[in-house]
């Protein structure tokens, strides 16, 4: 008897497709953030955000598996979540423009871990009235 895997189960968890590997849907919306961990703090472009992770764009040096605050606030900045994330990759990618320039793309990819809010915004959350 001649019984054939699924093309994914023969190739095993590490081959499979990226996309079939990720159990969240991703939300592909640019914004800043800001980024603090033990090696200082920077901004970064958060990128391809779910509900596990993100990648974000920033020239900064965050080890891998060292831990980070991801602060993200509104463009007026009223709100303010925190979320606490772990480095799980880093990426650095050399590209070409149409123009022949060079461009260049460093980011680190990570896994969040909770959230918080800000104190002012809990503040006034617990100060609002509802009719």
């Amino acid at each position: 008897m001649n019984r054939r895997m699924p093309e994914a189960a023969a190739k095993g968890p590490e081959k499979r497709k990226a996309s079939e590997r990720r159990r969240q849907g991703r939300f592909d919306k640019v914004f800043a953030v800001y980024l603090a961990g033990d090696q200082g703090s920077a901004r970064g472009i958060a990128r391809n955000i779910s509900s596990g992770g993100m990648f974000i764009e920033t020239a900064a040096p965050f080890a891998l598996g060292s831990a980070v605050c991801v602060t993200f606030t509104t463009s007026e900045g009223r709100a303010e979540i925190m979320a606490r994330a772990e480095v799980r990759y880093q990426c650095a990618l050399e590209f070409g423009g149409p123009d022949g320039q060079r461009g260049q793309l460093r980011g680190i990819g990570v896994r969040f871990l909770s959230f918080e809010t800000s104190a002012r915004e809990q503040h006034e959350h617990e100060n609002q009235v509802l009719h």
